[in-house]
């Protein structure tokens, strides 16, 4: 199993993702170029719309392309998303004031009460923590702890 990064801000001409679309909840079609990509292998692609997320996808088949050389169609396997939203929230340190611009993906079809703990799981993956209605940046966590 390898893991192959097409995320949109490492600009790998050599190896690029042409196409990602969702067939179903889970399930995704992914067309791409360049990489030995085979089944079992993870692919690392950006969600549509943003500018630092990524999803991991677990190739379940591979069709190589013999035109034009090098391009691949695979299915693959994913977060199951039925409507994609993603947000831009701030939060700020209660400890020194310092402000975090964050993006974070949720399922639409959840509605709003699923926003704020994926903004807080988002949170906790970029090393902030919140307890007792407070956030904390990592150093700010760091002293206190």
């Amino acid at each position: 199993m390898t893991e192959h990064d097409f995320r949109y801000n490492l600009l790998n001409p050599q190896h690029t993702l042409i196409e990602c679309r969702a067939l179903a909840p889970g399930h995704y079609q992914v067309t791409g170029n360049g990489g030995s990509i085979q089944s079992g292998d993870v692919l690392l692609v950006t969600l549509k719309g943003s500018r630092d997320l990524s999803m991991r996808l677990s190739v379940e088949k591979v069709r190589h392309l013999i035109n034009p050389p090098g391009q691949w169609l695979a299915v693959a396997r994913g977060p199951a998303f039925r409507e994609l939203n993603i947000h831009n929230w701030q939060v700020a340190c209660d400890g020194c004031a310092k402000q975090l611009d964050f993006e974070f993906a949720v399922d639409g079809a959840l509605g709003a009460a699923a926003c704020a703990p994926a903004a807080e799981a988002r949170i906790a993956e970029l090393g902030w923590q919140h307890s007792a209605g407070r956030h904390l940046c990592p150093s700010c966590h760091a002293k206190e702890a």
